[in-house]
């Protein structure tokens, strides 16, 4: 049940919003409409990548741009310097293909490493409250 007015989540790029091409941007899976529909319930999503090359970040900050979806934070929660010195990104929830317990999916087709569902993440999400039921 949700507890709380917002959650800040932070999100891998790389298997979690595309499928892994990685240098280049992997293809579509499906999480386009749910970072929308975090959003729009008024949750603040933070991208969280190993991309670190300027021209490699630029290229995954290009996709999320032309995908428009809003970013609270890239690499950072901006309002936690105001209370701790760590480097770690600070977040509710962190949806990342490398997480345990995340739900992926192993679609030879798309790519020949396993990707997030994010069909079961949305249902997850909305199971905790986390965003409205359609």
């Amino acid at each position: 049940m949700k507890t709380r007015n917002f959650y800040i989540i932070g999100v891998d790029f790389d298997g979690t919003l595309v499928t892994h091409a990685y240098p280049e941007i992997g293809k579509d899976i499906g999480a386009v409409k749910v970072l929308k529909r975090i959003v729009e319930n008024g949750h603040k999503l933070i991208l969280n990548t190993m991309r670190s090359e300027i021209n490699l970040i630029d290229e995954a900050l290009n996709w999320i741009s032309e995908n428009e979806i809003e970013l609270y934070g890239i690499n950072k929660n901006k309002d936690q310097n105001t209370w701790t010195n760590s480097p770690k990104s600070y977040c509710n929830i962190y949806i990342d293909d490398a997480a345990l317990g995340c739900p992926l999916i192993y679609d030879e087709e798309l790519s020949d490493r396993p990707f997030v569902d994010w069909n079961k993440v949305e249902y997850m999400l909305e199971e905790m409250g986390i965003l409205k039921n359609n």
